[in-house]
């Protein structure tokens, strides 16, 4: 989820069980709490591109590093922030704990997957119930807070955070609707899916990419969940066949094992690009939510030494037709 999201969320929850006097401390302890976790997107290698898909939402996400991840955080800011204002260390740790808490719970709700359980298990947790940006979650929670703070209330502050559990559970039942049609899809084309998922486009849970698997092709629609469910048919691609794409490539190179990698953290939905056969796309995301664009890939050299990664790609730029039929779906109108 985004960082403004997830310092909102931690506040709100810090600021639920606090009082008057230790309101505004106690919510900037967990708001800053609430974005720590993100401190991961630094472990970065220069030489090996997929080290931080590894990292981001490993360890500082799982529910068991929620005591040691908050304990850190009360080290650094008790002494910053709260002692001067006559918090306790033992409140200080509380508040840190609450704002932390609520970081790894709420990226699960999204579709990028978060290893929620680690090291357990190195099972990346997606509920697929909210986007990792969407105003409607955001601005709400922002304008509840600000009177809060203005305000100085505790009971304000958990309404806030009551928006904040009841935004992502509006969108399960959303997820769980786009699903089911998808499945009525799915046996109108007579297909039997191994797996199907709704995923929420950018910024809403009115719009669903669907993306189901049968007969060794990924099939993807969207779904707009209205009043009225509406169906918009897409494409479909071939699941990534590796030695079939790949026949030169030795099974204990770099790049055989950066390919499982990647596949790992797409979750297994990963194929062969349309516009080049030496690159992989994670056929999950999309600005479109019914077409192919993949937001991000890697690429193969065929020429590449045993030891060399491959190349992490983003591609994150939209046309003005991408936005529009974009739109159109959102707004109901037809493509």
């Amino acid at each position: 989820m985004d960082p403004l999201s997830q310092g909102l969320l931690g506040a709100s929850l810090s600021q639920s069980v606090s009082n008057r006097p230790r309101f505004v401390v106690a919510g900037v302890l967990g708001l800053l709490s609430g974005l720590a976790p993100d401190i991961d997107v630094l472990i970065r290698s220069s030489h090996d591109p997929l080290l931080f898909l590894e990292f981001h939402r490993q360890f500082t996400h799982s529910l068991l590093f929620i005591p040691i991840g908050s304990l850190i955080c009360a080290m650094l800011f008790h002494p910053l922030i709260a002692k001067k204002r006559g918090f306790s260390f033992k409140q200080s740790w509380l508040y840190c704990t609450l704002g932390y808490a609520t970081h790894g719970l709420l990226d699960a709700c999204t579709s990028y997957g978060t290893q929620l359980l680690w090291p357990l298990t190195n099972e990346r947790f997606a509920w697929n119930s909210i986007s990792v940006i969407d105003p409607l979650f955001t601005l709400p929670l922002l304008i509840v807070l600000a009177i809060a703070l203005w305000k100085r209330s505790p009971a304000i502050a958990r309404v806030a955070f009551l928006w904040a559990l009841i935004y992502p559970t509006l969108g399960m039942l959303q997820r769980d609707r786009a699903e089911r049609t998808g499945w009525q899809v799915a046996n109108e084309r007579n297909h039997s899916p191994v797996r199907l998922e709704a995923k929420p486009s950018f910024g809403n849970i009115l719009v669903w990419k669907i993306i189901y698997e049968a007969d060794g092709r990924f099939y993807i629609d969207a779904v707009r969940a209205g009043q009225k469910l509406t169906v918009y048919p897409g494409t479909n691609v071939e699941k990534l066949n590796e030695e079939k794409a790949f026949p030169w490539l030795h099974e204990n190179s770099q790049q055989a094992k950066d390919i499982g990698r990647f596949s790992w953290f797409s979750d297994d939905f990963v194929a062969l690009s349309e516009q080049s056969n030496q690159r992989i796309i994670d056929v999950r995301y999309s600005i479109v939510p019914n077409e192919l664009n993949a937001l991000w890939s890697i690429s193969l050299s065929e020429n590449a030494a045993d030891n060399e990664h491959v190349t992490y790609l983003t591609h994150r730029s939209s046309s003005e037709k991408d936005r529009q039929r974009f739109y159109n779906m959102l707004f109901g109108r037809s493509q």
